[in-house]
């Protein structure tokens, strides 16, 4: 790129920097939480060392710069807004300025550690408005899953698909055919396909989702390296957004960081909300997915499985609906609702099901015979 339009980009991030700490300048000035407002000057002074960076590109002193935002009356325009409907409403027009810096950042090879710390004012943003990256959101209920109820009601859910699906599966060749053996053929059958292809989807699901969260773990090791002092900002910042001074963060956030392990596992857990030590196993939610199908499956099979006869056909009709009463009455109690109604629901829906299907059964069934 020629020199001259080189110090025009120079001077574009100059200018944007500089508008972008007299905006976080005037949201602290109206921030009534003084923890908060000592995040948004952080901010300011963040965005006044990258202005810092780009003066000294463009040959300027930057003991002379100041935060100017491009039009005054827009900067009391905030100030207003911000009075009036708190700062944690302006954080979204705040994320998209930090997104538009990020991406011009992140493709310029002289920008690309700005690009980093762009990166980091946007997390710290969204905290500031109590939301968090989509992400996060898999995280927890990742987390809920895998401990306590959470585990409790994946593995009933499991149970559910077995025996919704089979039963359905059961009563269509039921109705399309007289003999047992080929009742039992497809039952059997569809067991075994769900079951695996089930097994298959959550080991494929959990082992991509470890391997980011692994990948996430070696970059912020990687980034605690590199710039260790960085990362003390940021946890301090993270530590001001629960309640800590200033100095208790910064105190509390050396002390972290002076233990490489300590500090890798802290910033895991209190920026990536990862605990390294428990994200999964794949071959385990595998078993236990494939373990909860076959549970819920083998139940509408189960009589032409012991030779029934002609009660095959009745007794798994029977066995199916208490099993969905069941299934449906405990998954309603797990969350709070009448466990009744969820039964009745859960039959209504499961005999729904598998009405329909004995009704194409015996409509293929009868043109094929026909």
């Amino acid at each position: 790129m020629p020199k001259r339009e080189r110090e025009a980009q120079y001077r574009r991030y100059l200018d944007s920097e500089l508008e972008a700490a007299a905006t976080y300048g005037a949201l602290a000035d109206a921030e009534k939480d003084p923890g908060r407002a000592a995040i948004f000057r952080r901010l300011a002074e963040w965005e006044m060392r990258h202005a810092a960076y780009w003066a000294e590109k463009l040959g300027i002193d930057p003991a002379g710069l100041k935060p100017v935002a491009g039009r005054g009356f827009r900067l009391q325009l905030l100030k207003r807004a911000a009075r009036v409907l708190g700062t944690s409403r302006l954080v979204p027009m705040l994320l998209r300025g930090e997104a538009r810096d990020l991406a011009a950042y992140a493709a310029d090879p002289e920008a690309r550690d700005l690009a980093k710390e762009e990166r980091r004012h946007s997390r710290t943003l969204r905290r500031l408005a109590g939301t968090e990256d989509p992400l996060a959101v898999v995280r927890a209920e990742s987390r809920h899953q895998a401990s306590g109820n959470g585990s409790l009601r994946a593995a009933v859910l499991g149970v559910n698909d077995g025996l919704v699906s089979n039963f359905s599966l059961v009563m269509g060749v039921a109705g399309g055919t007289g003999s047992p053996k080929f009742v039992l053929l497809a039952g059997v059958a569809g067991l075994l396909a769900g079951a695996f292809s089930m097994a298959a989807g959550e080991y494929i699901s959990m082992r991509s989702q470890r391997d980011i969260y692994e990948r996430q773990i070696q970059l912020e090791q990687a980034e605690i390296e590199r710039w260790p002092e960085e990362e003390v900002e940021e946890l301090v910042l993270l530590y001001q957004a629960k309640g800590l001074s200033q100095e208790e963060a910064e105190r509390i956030a050396r002390q972290v960081m002076a233990d490489p392990v300590v500090a890798l596992d802290t910033m895991a857990r209190e920026e990536l909300g990862l605990d390294p030590s428990g994200l999964g196993s794949p071959w385990g939610a595998a078993s236990s997915s494939f373990a909860a199908f076959v549970a819920g499956a083998i139940v509408p099979i189960s009589p032409y499985l012991f030779g029934a006869g002609r009660l095959a056909f009745s007794l798994s009709g029977v066995l199916s609906a208490a099993a969905l009463l069941g299934v449906g009455g405990f998954l309603a109690w797990m969350a709070g609702r009448s466990a009744a109604w969820g039964a009745l629901r859960m039959l209504i829906a499961g005999g729904a099901a598998a009405a329909v299907t004995y009704s194409v059964g015996r409509l293929i069934g009868g043109a094929i015979a026909g």
